[in-house]
Parts: structure tokens; C-alpha cells; sequence
């Protein structure tokens, strides 16, 4: 069966610590922290409501940036789709600056941190609706916008590239399982961690399903003629990839190789990983 297509989207280096209109009552901030890993920059969003701004992901802690939060409008609280620095190093001076509290997933990766209030799924956070979606990382949670069909979508589905699944704390299984989840829904707009708006987000969820899906039998088919290393199934299975995404793409095979041996199809060998099928 051939892989679903996934359609990214590009789009030109928008202007920092400026407000960007997006939505309606929503608006989003790109932080300067561009690279390989978070496209342009970390998408801040900021939602309005009758107590003031809900701002989700305030990004690295680059003064400027938090500066352009915090002077947008009166802050009533501070929401993390998840604890990697580039989403939440600045959730702390941005609390300073305003007061607001921060909420996030009750049991953050991130071991120096707690939130000021912990979300469990399902659970609304002013305007919002939380879906744990681990994965990716396994405080990681999307976020449904009241009375519309917007769902952001941190670093889960990104309009730009794929997501690292990367253990330790990176979850191939629990990836997979949080794409069917958002596959039941009827959202019609992302707004993700990185990159531009998704609008019609589902045919590349479903492309990032079937991605995985053939990830795994690519590994499965290269696992035939005999036990291989991560690292050799990488420079088998990546050809072309650029040095410095080496170790991701490394530790996303790891992902998939954990996943297959809790499904019974791998087993490690040492370092080597040989196929039961």
C-alpha cells in the first residue's frame, strides 16, 4: 500500500516581537530562535479573552521576545504544551513580568520544574481544552480552542517537518496512538509549536501516520538479512541525511525499534537489533 503524501508548508521568515493576527482574538508571536530543529523560530500564541491573554508556549528566555509578550495585554495565564527549553525557558521571567500562572502536564519532563497548576487531559484551561498527545514528549499536550475548530498543536503535528520521537523520553507507540486521537477529531485549522498555520490539517496527519507506518516495515525489511546497529540502520535507511541530523534520526530509529519490540516483531542483541518476522 503507498505511503500518504505529506504536503509541509514553507513560508518566509516572519518579523519578531510582533503580534501576528492568525485567528480570530488569536495571535502569534515567533521567537528568534530559528535553526534545524524549530524551523523559523518557537510559535508563541496569544488568545484573548474577558480576564485578559492566555499565551501558550512563551518560547526560549530571550528578553525581547518575553518583553513583547507581557506588553501585548494584560496576561491571566501562562499554558506549555510541553517542557523542552525551546517552549518554556521563558515561562518563569514571563511569571515574573506579569504575575500570570503557568500550567502545564502534571508531571513534567523537565526534572527542575513544576507548574503552578497541573493539567490532566480533558481538563479546560480558560478558553482551552487539553489533550495529552505524549509522544513526542511525554508531558506533551494540544490544546482545543473553545467555540471554534482550532486545535494547537505544539510540536505533535508541525506544519513545517516531522516530529523528533526520541527516547528516553520520546515515545514511538504513544506517538502513533495521539495522530489516530487527533484523527477522530474535526479540527479544520493547527496552529503548531513551529511553522506557518495548518489549515485542512488531517490529510498530513494521516500522511505522518502512514510515514511512520512504513518507517517501521522499512526497518523490518533492512532487519531480514541479519542483526544491525542503530547507526547502521541509519546510514542504510537515511541516505543522503545531512551530518548534524545524524543523532535525531538516530534516536527515531531507537523510537521505532522500542515500538517494534514491545509489539513482539524485534529483539535487541546487544547493541545489534535482529526481526522475528
Amino acid at each position: 500500500m503507498p505511503a500518504t503524501p505529506m504536503a509541509f508548508l514553507s513560508e518566509p521568515e516572519p518579523p519578531r516581537f510582533t503580534p501576528l493576527t492568525t485567528a480570530p482574538g488569536v495571535t502569534r508571536i515567533v521567537a528568534p530562535n530559528p535553526g534545524p530543529m524549530t524551523y523559523h523560530g518557537t510559535n508563541t500564541w496569544l488568545i484573548e479573552g474577558e480576564d485578559g491573554l492566555t499565551v501558550i508556549d512563551p518560547g526560549p528566555d530571550h528578553p525581547e521576545h518575553i518583553t513583547s509578550i507581557a506588553t501585548a495585554g494584560p496576561v491571566a495565564r501562562i499554558v506549555l504544551t510541553h517542557t523542552h527549553p525551546d517552549h518554556m525557558a521563558g515561562a518563569p521571567a514571563l511569571r515574573g513580568a506579569t504575575g500570570a500562572p503557568i500550567y502545564a502536564w502534571g508531571r513534567p519532563w523537565a526534572p527542575d520544574f513544576r507548574p503552578d497548576v497541573a493539567i490532566a487531559d480533558g481538563e479546560s484551561v480558560g478558553p482551552l481544552t487539553a489533550l495529552h498527545t505524549p509522544g513526542h514528549a511525554s508531558d506533551h499536550l494540544c490544546f482545543a480552542l473553545a467555540g471554534t475548530k482550532i486545535l494547537f498543536s505544539g510540536d505533535h503535528v508541525m506544519s513545517w517537518n516531522t516530529s523528533v520521537v526520541a527516547p528516553p523520553d520520546g515515545d514511538m507507540g504513544a506517538y502513533m496512538a495521539g495522530l489516530r486521537r487527533l484523527l477522530a477529531r474535526d479540527d479544520e485549522l493547527y496552529l503548531c509549536g513551529h511553522g506557518a498555520p495548518l489549515p485542512n490539517p488531517l490529510p498530513l496527519v494521516r500522511g505522518m501516520l502512514s510515514h511512520r507506518a512504513g518507517r517501521e516495515a522499512s526497518i523490518l525489511a533492512a532487519l531480514r538479512d541479519g542483526p544491525l546497529d542503530v547507526e547502521s540502520l541509519v546510514a542504510q535507511l537515511y541516505a543522503g541525511l545531512a551530518p548534524h541530523l545524524f543523532r535525531a534520526a538516530c534516536g527515531t530509529v531507537l523510537a521505532h525499534l522500542l515500538k517494534l519490540q514491545s509489539d513482539g516483531r524485534v529483539a535487541s542483541e546487544g547493541s545489534r537489533w535482529g526481526s522475528h518476522s
